[in-house]
């Protein structure tokens, strides 16, 4: 299996961080082929327009969709997109590992999205959802929280985390064609005992060897 994980810390000793690696190591261990976009150590720039394209549709007015279904006909896009896109096209998982920040994803790897996500390349012409692109393909988010389980209830100070992340995972990934398995979540790790934070990372180690037979979910309404 060919895993693709993007990873958004911009701290090598968060516990981010510690799950990636466990992630990574728990795969390369059971054979499958890993590749890391570490998008902070990548300075990876978010901003997505014209620095996308090395090709222009129009150069008097920026239709971002215009230009991206251009540039995937024409072999238009810069190279560092180029380069993730074709990651994200070879493999057969998509992990996204980030800390929840503000009730969604860190700005990086929302630009990483924007850019890499683009029209002509993951959709377009019809090919969504179930006809989506990357149909076949399974994705799962890997997330920290600052809060505890209690606070991603529902019950008080916010919705629960599966809601918070219905515009990634339906919005995002399942529009493109994945099938999304249940997230790996770790509630307020700067809050857990040491005792908690092994009992988790060996949690991420088990969810890496079963996750290619994990039963997706989905997110539709």
């Amino acid at each position: 299996m060919n895993v693709f994980i993007v990873y958004a810390h911009h701290e090598a000793t968060s516990f981010t961080t510690a799950l990636r690696n466990v992630a990574v190591d728990a795969f390369v261990g059971d054979g499958h082929r890993v590749v890391v976009s570490d998008l902070y150590a990548m300075r990876f720039d978010p901003v997505s327009d014209r620095r996308n394209f090395t090709t222009s549709f129009d150069e008097w007015r920026l239709d971002q969709q215009r230009e991206e279904k251009h540039a995937s006909v024409h072999g238009g896009f810069a190279r560092d997109i180029a380069a993730e896109m074709e990651k994200l096209l070879r493999c057969d998982l998509l992990m996204l590992h980030f800390p929840i920040w503000w009730l969604g994803m860190p700005a990086i790897m929302k630009g990483w999205i924007d850019r890499v996500f683009a029209a002509g390349v993951v959709y377009g012409g019809g090919r969504y959802f179930e006809s989506g692109v990357l149909r076949g393909k399974r994705a799962q988010c890997v997330v920290t929280t600052g809060g505890t389980a209690s606070d991603y209830d529902g019950s008080g100070k916010y919705d629960t985390i599966e809601r918070i992340l219905y515009p990634i995972h339906r919005g995002i990934l399942e529009f493109t064609g994945f099938d999304v398995v249940p997230p790996f979540v770790a509630y307020g790790p700067s809050r857990m005992s040491e005792e908690d934070r092994r009992s988790t990372l060996h949690r991420m180690r088990r969810n890496a060897a079963s996750i290619a037979e994990a039963t997706p979910e989905t997110f539709s309404r």
